[in-house]
């Protein structure tokens, strides 16, 4: 019997028996599942990294992102959550056979494949991002708490040292089920829906036939753009990778992991759908169509009419931020690990993995205490967090579809063409939507509209032009687009990536260098121009 390729896997808490919060898999458990019931146990043991990551994307900036949707604009944005089910789809489904097939977080892949300067300047950008979504997850703490009557010099405390807690159990398991509670809280939203008085059939016309009510306006398309920042965002590439990792899923086990990633987009988009609807009946039910302040004030304004709806929507607020925190802040961790090559295990205790814990506990308490700062400029960093999501999505986007496309990374598990074409619209998409809201952020009085209507333009020319420029080059050169290779299924399972020292360097074609090229320069340039705004937001 042939002897096992060598692993690349960097942690070996990252090696072994599958323990889930469902269920457990052994790591000599080698039999076939071709039953009905063996399959169902089977996805019980996996289920967890996909739910996990959707169910944290609805945190606290995304409920209030959504129920500002519902009260200014009714159900008439609900398309814009079915258009993003294949994107969230797409774009992690290629983190779970990155995950699955690797065994190193993504973190650790853009440093060795892409070089130190990327690596750094993609790590250093998420370390800032996460940590300024923590502390907006903090904020969601606090309104929470605030709707209750509780001060949050009590709840934020209170609730970082609950995260805290669950963290640093040493147990994986344990960890994966507390989150599980903290999911089942979310079914809430059912209840609160159904109080909520919907319609239906409204509903059903909004989800398939796209329009915006009142008309299209700058104001609508930026928070269609907010929608989708919110809803995809690049903490979601590295958490769900580790994730995976830490939860010992190989190959032999991605089919389950994407059924757990398409469970889990389906649940966020339901979810994001009900917190909607329930805001447009708070606004009806009050007159204040139109005039959304904050999550906060959304559960007063179904309190008015002594439903029991407020509490629930509070509830549903506390909750997601908790779960945000917790995946947002893990994510930063976990990436904080592969960076310099630490233990960073939830299967490892807090003396075998004391950076990795430390690391978690101190974004953590440091995030809560900003929140608690009198007059610390909480709403500049909720607007830092989205408009940073923005100019960091399009760019870890591409980093994505070029791993999921190196042949010494993923073997016979490279992207298809067609997934190619998919992803490659999604990331010309984002990148539109990403430079609006970078446009907007720094020149607040520009017509979205226009813009749009030109950036889509440009798009589409400087595509084309590329496309062509690219293949007549490659041509010269004698570059062949590499196709998946042909190998048997029971191969294909146990390919693993060997570990990266014996992997040949990364040799980029004429396009990926003019698209890096541009990539850099754009974020360059917005990370410049958000560092101008954020200073002449400061200085007022």
């Amino acid at each position: 019997m042939p002897e096992p390729r060598p692993s690349a896997v960097l942690d070996s808490a990252h090696l072994g028996d599958i323990e889930g919060a469902l269920g457990r898999i052994s790591l000599s458990d080698k039999e076939s599942r071709r039953t009905f019931k063996a399959r169902m146990l089977t996805m019980l043991a996996i289920v967890g990294p996909g739910l996990i990551v959707m169910v944290g994307d609805n945190d606290a900036g995304g409920v209030a992102t959504y129920a500002q949707a519902g009260q200014n604009y009714g159900y008439s944005l609900l398309w814009v959550l079915l258009l993003l089910i294949p994107v969230l789809i797409v774009n992690q489904e290629m983190v779970v056979r990155l995950g699955a097939v690797t065994g190193v977080g993504h973190a650790r892949l853009i440093n060795e494949r892409f070089g130190r300067g990327w690596g750094w300047f993609s790590v250093g950008d998420l370390f800032v991002l996460n940590f300024l979504t923590i502390v907006a997850e903090f904020i969601g703490v606090s309104l929470a708490a605030s709707y209750f009557g509780v001060s949050r010099y009590i709840v934020v405390p209170t609730a970082a040292v609950a995260l805290i807690a669950i963290m640093a159990t040493g147990s994986f398991r344990r960890w994966e089920r507390a989150m599980f509670v903290f999911i089942a809280v979310t079914a809430v939203q059912i209840p609160m829906l159904l109080l909520s008085h919907p319609d239906w059939g409204r509903a059903a016309r909004d989800f398939a036939i796209p329009g915006v009510r009142g008309g299209i306006t700058s104001d609508a398309v930026l928070l269609i753009i907010a929608i989708v920042g919110t809803t995809v965002a690049p903490w979601q590439l590295f958490f769900q990778q580790s994730n995976i990792i830490d939860k010992r899923i190989t190959p032999r086990f991605i089919s389950y992991e994407r059924a757990d990633t398409v469970l889990g987009a389906l649940v966020v988009v339901a979810g994001a759908a009900a917190l909607m609807m329930t805001a447009d009946y708070a606004a009806r039910s009050t007159g204040s169509v139109g005039e959304f302040v904050d999550a906060g004030d959304i559960a007063r304004l179904l309190s008015a009419n002594g439903s029991v709806l407020g509490p629930i929507f509070a509830i549903v607020l506390l909750d997601a931020s908790i779960i945000g925190a917790a995946a947002v802040t893990l994510s930063t961790s976990y990436a904080f690990g592969d960076v310099f090559g630490i233990s960073h295990s939830l299967h490892r205790g807090f003396k075998e993995a004391k950076p990795f814990y430390l690391s978690y506990g101190a974004m953590v308490l440091l995030a809560a205490g900003i929140v608690l700062i009198p007059g610390a400029p909480l709403g500049l960093i909720t607007t830092a967090v989205q408009a940073l999501a923005g100019l960091l999505l399009p760019s870890a986007s591409v980093f994505l579809l070029l791993l999921c496309n190196d042949r010494q990374v993923l073997g016979p598990w490279i992207n298809p063409r067609w997934l190619n074409l998919v992803a490659g619209l999604i990331v010309a998409v984002l990148l539109m939507l990403s430079g609006i809201l970078m446009a907007t952020t720094v020149f607040p009085d520009l017509n979205v509209v226009t813009a749009s209507i030109y950036l889509g333009i440009a798009l589409v020319v400087a595509g084309i032009v590329a496309t062509v420029g690219v293949r007549w080059l490659d041509r010269r050169r004698g570059v062949v687009t590499a196709l998946p290779p042909d190998v048997g299924r029971e191969a294909k399972m146990q390919w693993r990536m060997p570990p990266l020292t014996l992997l040949e360097p990364v040799v980029w074609s004429s396009g990926t260098k003019l698209g890096m090229l541009a990539l850099r320069g754009y974020l360059v340039i917005g990370a410049i121009l958000l560092v101008v705004k954020a200073i002449q937001l400061g200085s007022r």
